[in-house]
């Protein structure tokens, strides 16, 4: 099964980082310059990028391909004729950080775990990522480990045979991007900084098992701690979106908690949560939603819901961030789409990105010649 897995669920895509993982703020940084009027959607191409983004060159690449693979943009070319691609933001990006969206500066802990989630889901722009959470054989690894494991899965793929030293950079900013450098005490400065740095570290999903010469890590391993900032909603929101792009699953109307809490690419690997952690904050969001339901059988248990997943998983991620769809002039997918650039409904359609807009949609905006 593993052996088909990521061609399906990534694309060939490494180092493209510039070996920078995300830092506090980038994110909005990005959506900031490019929803506004006067920079818009070509600013990565601009050679004023680094003054109007206030870092770097090699930063401002990387807060481009952060973007893009959090499904945060959608990059197409700017013109017919031309190789350069501007970029445009997503409506998942509309309604996270705007300034009048769920949380545009990621201050609650649950916005990490659901951009997490996002660069994890296919189409998935970090193939390494995918197979450090999803297809390692063990949860401990050193970085060795990791790059040769992606690199039989590519080979297993069938793509192209990237450079042994790009994924060996993809294997250590991963490490860099969820594991602290030290162990500070959690009120010191240290540990602020820490957070600055990466806040994804936050989300205590990966440690060393200990420190070496130059506060180098030896070995790296998952870990199995309690999930005390993830809502119960915010699994709730992953279990339906994985059962949403399986066909199967969507229109069978339910999913075994086993496959939700041990299938590559799914909630419980992600997350790094057993069944019974699954099962509990399923049960906490059926109480409040009743078209979900946690049906036990015999041997096992199951999510079962009562109309498209893809919908409720939004209900129910919207309403723990109080229902920012229901604002006034808040737009819909289509709205937002076809305000779009006509090249960013050009690049939709030809990636086939049905988790931006669904196929009808998708038909009946590109068909109206938008």
């Amino acid at each position: 099964m593993l052996e088909t897995k990521l061609k399906d669920v990534a694309e060939p895509s490494f180092s493209r980082h510039e070996t920078f993982h995300p830092r506090f703020g980038w994110l909005h940084k990005g959506y900031s310059a490019l929803t506004d009027p006067n920079v818009g959607n070509e600013v990565f191409l601009r050679d004023n990028a680094t003054v109007t983004l206030g870092v770097g060159k090699n930063m401002v690449n990387a807060i481009r391909f952060w973007s893009y693979a959090f499904k945060l943009t959608v990059e197409y070319l700017k013109d017919p004729t031309s190789r350069a691609y501007a970029a445009a933001p997503t409506w998942e990006a509309r309604w996270l950080l705007n300034e009048d969206g769920a949380d545009p500066y990621l201050e609650d802990a649950a916005s990490l775990w659901l951009l997490h989630w996002w660069l994890l889901a296919k189409p998935c722009y970090v193939p390494t990522w995918w197979v450090a959470f999803h297809a390692q054989s063990t949860s401990r690894f050193t970085l060795n480990d990791l790059t040769e494991t992606t690199l039989r899965h590519v080979r297993l793929a069938g793509w192209e045979s990237p450079a042994e030293a790009s994924v060996a950079k993809d294997a250590d900013c991963l490490t860099k991007m969820y594991a602290r450098r030290r162990d500070p005490n959690a009120n010191s400065p240290g540990s602020f900084e820490d957070l600055l740095d990466s806040p994804f570290r936050e989300l205590g999903l990966l440690e060393a098992t200990g420190f070496g010469r130059g506060n180098a890590a030896h070995r790296w391993h998952f870990t199995n701690n309690a999930r005390t900032s993830l809502p119960p909603r915010l699994v709730a929101y992953a279990c339906l979106d994985y059962a949403s792009r399986n066909e199967s699953l969507r229109l069978g109307g339910s999913i075994a908690l086993a496959r939700l809490a041990n299938e590559p690419g799914g909630p419980g690997r992600a997350f790094r949560l057993r069944e019974p952690e699954i099962a509990n904050a399923l049960h906490d969001v059926a109480s409040e939603h009743p078209e979900l339901t946690v049906v036990e059988g015999i041997g096992q248990r199951s999510l079962a819901f009562a109309r498209d997943p893809k919908a409720l998983a939004w209900d129910v991620l919207d309403g723990y961030y109080n229902n920012v769809r229901a604002q006034p002039g808040f737009p819909d997918r289509e709205a937002w789409y076809a305000g779009q650039p006509a090249g960013v409904l050009r690049e939709i359609h030809r990636r086939n990105r049905i988790d931006l807009l669904d196929q009808r949609t998708l038909d009946r905006l590109t068909g109206a010649g938008v």
